[in-house]
């Protein structure tokens, strides 16, 4: 085993399962897409390490756990339509294309698009829109059986919920820094949401995304 796998390897074993990711098909999703080819270069040595990996444009890439955790919760199959609200490297949006039928990804930076344009080009998949816009607030007027939003929202835009086909799922990171709570809301039946909270986490927020209304003294 070279350096690369055996690291691969390593972040599996002493990163992902002790996070409760043990679902072999998300395992094996995480030695197919190869997390290195979406890491900016000059931190490609870092691609398996337990970290953020910052992207510029004050967004990261998620660590590993994270990625791996949130794939594995929402259950994805070849009938899932996803919208994804943050594009960032496009390394989630491979991992979630690989499982589901399609994948729409809006990404406000015109230059993280391109860079994760130029990423997925590599996996020639024919089933991943990229768009270029502010999804915080929503994204046109379809509706998704899995919505992922990878940056976190002080307040979940209703929009969001409303946009979830019965039997849908979406993965949301709510709350202010430092402590967040990484929820998955499923829509049960029409207008019928259920809420939980897999874990605590604290990620960057998406831009221009919902704040609460702050009392000004």
């Amino acid at each position: 085993m070279n350096a690369m796998e055996q690291a691969r390897f390593n972040m599996i074993e002493q990163q992902i399962r002790p996070c409760d990711v043990l679902e072999g098909r998300i395992l094996d999703l995480l030695k197919q897409v190869r997390r290195e080819h979406f890491v900016p270069q000059a931190q490609r040595a870092l691609a398996f390490v337990d970290m953020e990996i910052p992207l510029g444009h004050d967004t990261s890439m998620w660590s590993p756990k994270l990625e791996a955790r949130v794939v594995q919760e929402l259950h994805l199959s070849r009938a899932d339509k996803v919208l994804e609200v943050g594009t960032g490297s496009g390394y989630l949006t491979a991992l979630m294309a690989t499982l589901a039928g399609h994948v729409t990804s809006v990404e406000i930076v015109p230059e993280l698009n391109a860079m994760a344009k130029q990423h997925l080009q590599a996996y020639h998949r024919d089933n991943i829109t990229l768009e270029v816009g502010d999804a915080a607030q929503g994204w046109g007027s379809n509706q998704y059986d899995v919505i992922v939003l990878t940056g976190s929202t002080p307040v979940l835009p209703a929009v969001f919920q409303n946009s979830l086909k019965v039997g849908g799922r979406m993965f949301a990171i709510v709350g202010d820094a430092p402590v967040m709570q990484a929820r998955v809301i499923k829509c049960v039946s029409a207008g019928v949401f259920e809420t939980v909270t897999i874990m605590e986490t604290s990620v960057p927020a998406l831009q221009n995304a919902s704040q609460p209304k702050r009392f000004v003294f």
